[in-house]
């Protein structure tokens, strides 16, 4: 028991501060008052440095409460940048080649559950900030061309820039010492100003009945004045120059009406030299402390702060020791975490994954009755009848694990369950947390079902947080020695609610059949699935749903150890896999079935002809998803459910031959729930694993590479379609977006492989064999499969032989470069051919699962 699991015993308090600062608030929905609904437009990049936001607040590795009314970061000016550097650049939707596109790097080090000890690391050029080449380049760029980024510009050559590493480590849960220091990583001397600012998030401008909080000059320190975060004061160490404005609107440059000191007086005070811009009563909302130093090369630029709630006569004094023993900590929790891992590469990228993981906290808050309703400086107009009108009860404000807080500075429900499996290693309370929050009434929908993302509350993600609750329950299980069936039983009920959704609004007809939309997998397919006037059933919607049931009736009969009368749910959705795998071998009872016998693969079925759409996607890959393994002693324990199911597959022999041969036990006399019979799983293994069509050199594609040089073509209410493989980012817009999942290799839907593989053979064992590679009669069990593919995923993140990175691609100053690295960058999704990283940079969310790989495996029983 170290001392940061000491701290994760009585966690509460010292969650109460940490990384929930967001990377980017403007451009999100929650900032949006327009009457078209365009995010983006209404509020750019340009206006964020003067205009106060309504939601949430942003910065450069901040830190806030966990209701963030008190907000840190750090802001830097290298002399020659039009503005100071406080946050983040990047392109908008409309301005990249291919979509919103940060263009900084930055990179997260280190963090503990408590946020005891945190660091990161910003790469700051000495030259101007390279905007409008940034914006202009990738406007004049189309869709088959790659993104032009930072690096591009040539703006890191020579090493002109200044490696900025910004730490936290917390004496107690509310005394935080903050540590940044600039490395002058060039051949010439550079000047450098460091700017802290502390702020209050703005509540008062939306709300009148809000007095407004202050800051203010006490001589010793910067004294917080607010009811609820009572004796709160920042101390600085060195001699800074002490600046004060207002977190408001600059009403006059924005929008021609008069106003006094404003959220941009710091930036108008440091670059334009306007002395006016700040408050001479060293009083206000929003504070900064500059401190400048001409950095000589290779050497160093420190200062020292502490945002403490106790007053302190001497601030500094153990401040370095303090920061010592906290780093010693968190070496040790992640020593206790990592003691089976003894590659030392394996160690770093993991560490740095969970870093991610728990840097990507942040405060998330949108009320959509006042967002809806508006302000009394925002009138609704429009609003009401357009986005997100029917989610009037969603009342969010969370610490939430995003994403990426840049390119995705909001939750998506699927993303998020995917999150918590990482997070379970070092943090299994807060894991849990995470996927009860979706469960409760100011998330999900009054019908049941839970919320997509804000762009569209309503569309419809993959039902996987089933499947996530209980491989949290089994992971925690296993550290602690019990499970937690409180929260089982708890996250149980309110599933049901959302499997009942599923059942209500996504098989109208009552068929057993699925039709979801886009299911996450945005634009895999060649007909937009979410708007298409025909009815499609769902390769992909109708086995998450099996694969759905499957884990209801995991966690029913996990419960039913207990409380017997869990085994009545048990047997119900035991009942609903059957049907759902009755109905995917014969639509409609017409005979037609989503596999197809002469392909060998699962296809989408369009219209009332039935006419199958014959793309080898993802989608056809996800009937592998619905598996279960059920152990001898599971029928000795509950016997009502025993006798129940065992009467059902008797009197409907026709469900109980579609799946695995049921009445064949397996290894230990295990029986099997699949929607894949061995043979059918061997032919879909086949493509899979065909190199030429899924497997890559990072695992496996989102679509076939066959479509490559022969796209596939269809005929559609008139339109001739085709859809075709693209490795990297998309090379076109399909239906309203990018197509990002037409080649490239993404990490959740290859862990859900991963672990189905698992199961898989751990109903077979050794015995049941499969070819590859394929065409060269060598044959290979199933979990060999499941480690090669394990393999393939580690490798695009750890050393080759030549020390390179695939995720890195061609990008040689990241390959070599020492202060680059072994700094790693966890992208959305991989190159199909290559590995190399894609789309958001910072999507440790989702990408995050990569430290549950690097951890060794022990089989588990009920995985």
């Amino acid at each position: 028991m170290n001392d940061e699991h000491k701290r994760l015993k009585d966690i509460k308090p010292w969650r109460v501060w940490g990384p929930y600062l967001s990377a980017r608030q403007w451009g999100t929905v929650r900032e949006d008052y327009s009457k078209e609904g365009n995010a983006w437009d209404y509020f750019p990049f340009a206006d964020a440095v003067s205009r106060a936001y309504r939601w949430g607040e942003d910065g450069i590795g901040g830190i806030s409460d966990k209701d963030q009314i008190i907000c840190f970061a750090p802001a830097f000016w290298n002399g020659k940048d039009e503005i100071i550097k406080e946050r983040f650049f990047g392109l908008n939707n409309s301005e990249g080649n291919h979509g919103e596109d940060l263009k900084e790097y930055y990179y997260y080090l280190d963090n503990t559950p408590s946020h005891s000890y945190m660091k990161m690391l910003y790469k700051y050029p000495h030259n101007a900030f390279p905007y409008e080449k940034l914006i202009n380049e990738n406007r004049s760029r189309d869709t088959k061309k790659p993104e032009y980024e930072l690096i591009d510009t040539g703006i890191f050559d020579q090493n002109r820039y200044f490696d900025i590493f910004i730490e936290y480590a917390k004496n107690t849960a509310d005394d935080i010492l903050i540590r940044i220091t600039a490395l002058n990583r060039g051949d010439e001397n550079h000047k450098l100003a460091m700017i802290p600012q502390l702020w209050f998030r703005n509540t008062w401008s939306w709300n009148k009945k809000i007095n407004k909080p202050q800051l203010r000059n006490s001589g010793k320190a910067i004294i917080i004045e607010h009811k609820r975060l009572e004796n709160y004061s920042l101390y600085d160490a060195g001699d800074p120059e002490l600046l004060f404005t207002e977190n408001e609107t600059n009403n006059d440059k924005l929008f021609m009406q008069n106003g006094s000191y404003t959220r941009d007086g710091i930036n108008e005070y440091i670059v334009n030299k306007r002395s006016h811009s700040v408050n001479p009563e060293m009083t206000g909302t929003k504070a900064a402390l500059i401190y400048e130093k001409i950095i000589a090369p290779g050497d160093k630029f420190v200062i020292r702060l502490r945002l403490s709630g106790k007053q302190n006569g001497d601030p500094f004094k153990e401040f370095e020791n303090i920061f010592e023993r906290r780093i010693s900590e968190a070496d040790e929790f992640y020593t206790s975490i990592q003691h089976d891992i003894l590659n030392e590469d394996e160690r770093n990228v993991q560490r740095q994954a969970f870093a991610g993981m728990l840097w990507n906290k942040q405060f998330y808050s949108y009320n959509t009755t006042q967002w809806l309703n508006g302000d009394e400086v925002q009138p609704p107009a429009e609003r009401r009848r357009g986005r997100n009108a029917e989610w009037f009860h969603l009342n969010n404000s969370d610490i939430i694990s995003m994403p990426d807080k840049w390119e995705y500075p909001w939750y998506a429900t699927w993303d998020s369950a995917f999150h918590s499996i990482p997070l379970a290693i070092i943090d299994p309370e807060f894991a849990k947390e995470q996927l009860l929050l979706f469960t409760e009434e100011r998330y999900m929908h009054p019908n049941g079902q839970l919320p997509a993302y804000e762009w569209n509350l309503s569309d419809v993600n993959p039902p996987v947080h089933a499947w996530a609750s209980w491989r949290v329950y089994k992971i925690d299980e296993k550290q602690k020695g019990k499970g937690d069936l409180a929260f089982l039983e708890r996250i149980f009920h309110k599933l049901l609610l959302n499997f009942t959704w599923w059942v209500n609004k996504k098989d109208v007809e009552g068929r057993n059949i699925f039709q979801g939309g886009f299911l996450g997998m945005d634009n895999v397919g060649i007909i937009d699935r979410s708007n298409s006037h025909e009815r499609i059933d769902q390769a992909d919607g109708t086995s998450w749903m099996a694969m759905y049931s499957l884990n209801l009736m995991r966690i029913a009969l996990e419960l039913a150890k207990s409380n017997p009368v869990y085994q009545d749910l048990a047997y119900k959705y035991f009942e609903h896999f059957l049907y759902i795998a009755g109905a995917m071998t014969n639509l409609g009872g017409e005979g037609i079935g989503l596999w197809d016998d002469e392909d060998q693969f699962y296809y989408d079925v369009l219209g009332s002809d039935n006419r199958k759409i014959k793309v080898r996607s993802m989608v056809g890959l996800v009937p592998l998803f619905a598996v279960e393994v059920l152990e001898p002693e599971t029928f000795d324990q509950l016997p009502e459910f025993t006798e129940r199911i065992m009467k059902f597959l008797d009197e409907k022999p026709e469900l109980a031959s579609l799946v695995s041969r049921w009445y064949e036990a397996g290894k230990g006399e295990r029986h099997l729930l699949s929607l894949l019979r061995g043979s059918r799983m061997k032919k879909l293994l086949l493509r899979m694993l065909d190199e030429n069509e899924f497997l890559s050199c990072s695992g496996v594609r989102s679509l076939s590479k066959v479509y490559g040089e022969r796209p596939y073509v269809i005929h559609s209410n008139g339109e001739l379609l085709h859809v075709q493989y693209s490795p990297a980012e998309s090379d076109s817009r399909m239906f309203g977006g990018n197509s990002n999942w037409r080649g490239p290799v993404w990490f959740p839907m290859n862990f859900l492989i991963i672990e189905s593989l698992q199961r898989f053979h751990h109903y077979y064992g050794d015995d049941f064999k499969i070819e590859y590679p394929v065409g060269s009669g060598v044959k290979i069990t199933i979990n060999d499969a499941a480690i090669l593919l394990t393999k393939k995923l580690k490798d695009i993140f750890l050393r080759d032989e030549q020390g390179k990175r695939k995720v890195y691609g061609s990008k040689e100053k990241f390959q070599t470069d020492p202060h680059f690295r072994d700094y790693i960058l966890f992208y959305e999704y991989f190159n199909g051919d290559t590995g190399e990283g894609l789309g958001a940079s910072h999507q440790t969310g989702w990408t995050g699962l990569i430290a549950k790989l690097l951890q060794p495996r022990r089989e588990d029983v009920n995985m």
